[in-house]
C-alpha cells in the first residue's frame, strides 16, 4: 500500500467496491479483467437503465439485431442475472457447453452469440436467489471464462439501477460506452440522470438515450397516442449533452417476435439512425 493510500484510509478492499475508485487520487489500480484468451472483442457497449420495466432487454436485442443487419459479428452478455430474458427472446433453451479452457456461448439463428445464467441452469424457470457479490462474480466470469471468439460488438444487458452488477461491469470490463434506456414518464427522466451520473463517475462515455414506450399508433387512423404522456427525452438529452438514439413505440410486431421467441429475425426501424 502506498503512503498516500495509508494517509487517506483507502485499502484494496474498500477501493474495489467504490464508485470513485477510478477517479480517487489515492488509488490508481486498474480493476479491468482480461477477456478470455480465445476472445477478440472490438467494442463493448453497456445498455443500462435507472429502473426496471423500461424495456432494456428489448433495446439491447434491437441494437444487436441492427448491427447484425449491418454485417457485424455480435454477442450479447446477459448481465441481468436475476431477470434473464435474452435467451428466450432468441428461442434458445439448450445449455451452454464447456471445454477445459472455457465456456462456449450459445449461437442464435442469426449467429448472435449469447451467454446468460439461464443457459447454465438445469431449470431455466428457477429463481436465482443469490447475493450481490455472487451475481457480480458470475457476470465477471461471463467475460473472463466465455470463449466469445472474434466479435465486433458485445452488448451487455445490465440489470436496472446503480448497484453491484453495473459497478462490476464498469470496473471489470473495458466498456467503450453505454446506452441509457428510458420511458416518457417525468419520474423516469430523473432516474436517467442517476444512470448518467454513475457512468460519468466511472469515466464511461454515454453514447445516447433510447426512449421506449414513446407512443402507440392507432391501427385504424395511424394517430400516435402517447399513453404515458408527453416525452421529456429531448429536453433531458439536451441538458446532459447527449443524443437521442431513437424513440420506440409500443409495437405489436416487436412484442409478437418476443412472445414467439424469434427476435433473431427482427428489423427495428426505430433505431436505424443510432450510431454506436
Amino acid at each position: 500500500m502506498s503512503e498516500e493510500q495509508k494517509n487517506s484510509g483507502c485499502t484494496e478492499e474498500s477501493c474495489a467496491g467504490c464508485a470513485h475508485a477510478d477517479s480517487c487520487s489515492s488509488k490508481k489500480t486498474d480493476f479491468r479483467e482480461p477477456a478470455n484468451m480465445y476472445s477478440q472483442i472490438k467494442r463493448v457497449i453497456g445498455v443500462v437503465s435507472g429502473k426496471g420495466g423500461v424495456g432494456k432487454s428489448l433495446v439491447t436485442a434491437s441494437l444487436a439485431r441492427m448491427m447484425r443487419e449491418k454485417g457485424y459479428t455480435v454477442g450479447i452478455l446477459d448481465a441481468d442475472v436475476t431477470g434473464p430474458s435474452i435467451p428466450k427472446m432468441y428461442g434458445i433453451h439448450e445449455k451452454a457447453r464447456g471445454t477445459e479452457d472455457a465456456i462456449m456461448p450459445c449461437i442464435a439463428k442469426d449467429e448472435t452469440r449469447i451467454m446468460s445464467v439461464n443457459l447454465l441452469l438445469d431449470d431455466e424457470s428457477a429463481p436465482v436467489i443469490w447475493r450481490g457479490p455472487i451475481i457480480a462474480g458470475v457476470v465477471k466470469q461471463f467475460w473472463t471464462d466465455v470463449m466469445w471468439g472474434d466479435i465486433d460488438y458485445l452488448f451487455v444487458d445490465m440489470p436496472p439501477g446503480t448497484g453491484d452488477v453495473p459497478l462490476t461491469v464498469f470496473q471489470s470490463l473495458p466498456v467503450d460506452g453505454v446506452v441509457i434506456v428510458t420511458s416518457p414518464q417525468d419520474l423516469v427522466q430523473m432516474i436517467v440522470k442517476k444512470a448518467y451520473g454513475m457512468a460519468q463517475q466511472m469515466n464511461i462515455p454515454v453514447l445516447g438515450i433510447v426512449e421506449n414506450y414513446s407512443y402507440v399508433k392507432c391501427p385504424d387512423c395511424g394517430k400516435e397516442i402517447k399513453i404515458f404522456g408527453e416525452s421529456h427525452v429531448d429536453k433531458t438529452a439536451e441538458e446532459l449533452g447527449i443524443p437521442v438514439l431513437g424513440k420506440m413505440p409500443i409495437d405489436m410486431e416487436l412484442a409478437r417476435a418476443v412472445e414467439e421467441e424469434r427476435f433473431y429475425e427482427v428489423q427495428n426501424p426505430y433505431l436505424k439512425d443510432a450510431e454506436l
